[in-house]
C-alpha cells in the first residue's frame, strides 16, 4: 500500500544534538512539514521509508535503529502490541486528539488508543480510464475478469489485498481463515491472470496517468495522484465492499527520543498541518478540523470521504496471525507465478 517514512529524535547532553528519527511509509508526509517541524522544535530529523508493514515491522524488531515515530497499519498495530513492540502512550502528553473525528478513535484494534494515533485513512478500488472502457462496466470486482480487459489491468502488490478482492467477489470475508473459501479464491484469481497486464508497486501512479493500462486495483491516495494527473482517470468503490483501512502514529520501543516523538504527533494534530499534508498526499484525513478547512472539491468527494452507508459494507483487516498470515502469502506467490 504505502512506504513507511522514519523520524527519530534523540536527546542528549550535546547542544545541536536532538535528533528524531522517523519511519514511514514512501513519500506519505508532505516534506514541507518536516522542515517546519524541525523549525519550530529544534530538531534534526532522519527521515527513513518502508514499502510494507512487514518490512517495518522486521526492522523495528531486529533493534539497531532507534526510531522515534512509526506510521502502521492497524493490523500491524495489532500485531506489534501482542510482540511488545510498542510503548503505551501518555495522553497528557497529548495535545489536538479532539480534532479526530470520533469514528477514527477507540477502534477495534487499539482500543482507547492506547498504543496509536490516527494519521490517514482510505480504501481499496478501482480505477479506470474512460477513454478505454466505459464507466458503467467498472462498477464491481467481478467486472475485472471481464474479457475484453484481456492484459490490461494493473494490481497492487499486495496479498491481502489481492486475495481480499477476490474474497469479496465471492462473498467472503477479507479476513477469512476457512481453506474452502481461500482455495476458491485462489482459484477464482487464476483465471484473472489473462487480464493481468503488471502487478506493481508505487509505480502504479505513473503508470495510470500514463494510460499504460485501462484499470488498475488501488488504494484511494494513489487513486486521487493518479486522477490529477490525467482527468479521464475515476476511482470506484465495489459496493458489495473492500478494504477500510488505518494508518496511525506509534512511538517503537527502539525510541530514545520520547519527547520528541510526542512533539510530532502534536505537530501532526494541527489542524493547519493535518490540511497541508492531506492535500500534498491526497489520502483522506481523520482530523475533523482541517477537513472543514479542505476545499469542498476535495472534502466533497464521496470517492475519497465516502458516507457512512457505502463504510457500512467495508472491512478491516485483521492481524491473522502467523500460520494464516503465511498461508495467504504462499496462495498469493502462487497467484504471481501462474501464468495460463
Amino acid at each position: 500500500m504505502l512506504t513507511f517514512v522514519v523520524v527519530r529524535l534523540n536527546h542528549s547532553s550535546n547542544a545541536g544534538s536532538k535528533v528524531l528519527n522517523i519511519y514511514n511509509w514512501g513519500d506519505y508526509i508532505d516534506p514541507d512539514l518536516i522542515k517546519q517541524f524541525e523549525k519550530e522544535y529544534g530538531y534534526k530529523v532522519n527521515y527513513e521509508t518502508f514499502d510494507s508493514n512487514e518490512a517495518m515491522e522486521a526492522k523495528i524488531k531486529q533493534g539497531g535503529t532507534d526510531y522515534d515515530i512509526a506510521i502502521p497499519s492497524e493490523y500491524m498495530i495489532q500485531k506489534m502490541k501482542k510482540e511488545k513492540l510498542l510503548l503505551p502512550l501518555d495522553h497528557t502528553k497529548i495535545h489536538g486528539l479532539e480534532n479526530i473525528d470520533p469514528r477514527f478513535l477507540n477502534l477495534d484494534f487499539d482500543q482507547n488508543n492506547q498504543y496509536s494515533i490516527p494519521y490517514f485513512w482510505g480504501t481499496l478500488g478501482i480505477v479506470y480510464n474512460d477513454k478505454f472502457v466505459s464507466g458503467d462496466k467498472i462498477k464491481h470486482w467481478e467486472d475485472l475478469w471481464r474479457p475484453e480487459l484481456k492484459n490490461n489491468i494493473m494490481l497492487i502488490d499486495g496479498a491481502r489485498e489481492v486475495m481480499g478482492l477476490s474474497l469479496t467477489t465471492l462473498g467472503y470475508s477479507i479476513n477469512s481463515k476457512k481453506m474452502p473459501q481461500l482455495n476458491q479464491a485462489i482459484n477464482k484469481l487464476s483465471s484473472l491472470t489473462p487480464n493481468v497486464k503488471a502487478i506493481v508497486a508505487d509505480e502504479i501512479k505513473m503508470y495510470m496517468a500514463n494510460e499504460e493500462s485501462a484499470v488498475a486495483v488501488t488504494f484511494s491516495g494513489e487513486a486521487a495522484d493518479m486522477m490529477s494527473e490525467n482527468k479521464h482517470l475515476h476511482y470506484v468503490i465495489p459496493p458489495e465492499g473492500s478494504n477500510l483501512w488505518f494508518d496511525n502514529i506509534v512511538i517503537p520501543k527502539t525510541s530514545k527520543n520520547q519527547t520528541g516523538a510526542y512533539d510530532f504527533i502534536n505537530f501532526m494534530l494541527k489542524p493547519e498541518n493535518a490540511k497541508q499534508n492531506a492535500e500534498y498526499i491526497g489520502y483522506s484525513t481523520p482530523n475533523k478540523k482541517a477537513l472543514a478547512m479542505l476545499p469542498k472539491s476535495i472534502s466533497g468527494d464521496k470517492q475519497f470521504y465516502p458516507d457512512d452507508q457505502t463504510i457500512s459494507h467495508l472491512e478491516v483487516y485483521k492481524d491473522l496471525g502467523p500460520k494464516y498470515l503465511g498461508i495467504y502469502n504462499d496462495l498469493y506467490l502462487e497467484f504471481k507465478m501462474y501464468r495460463k
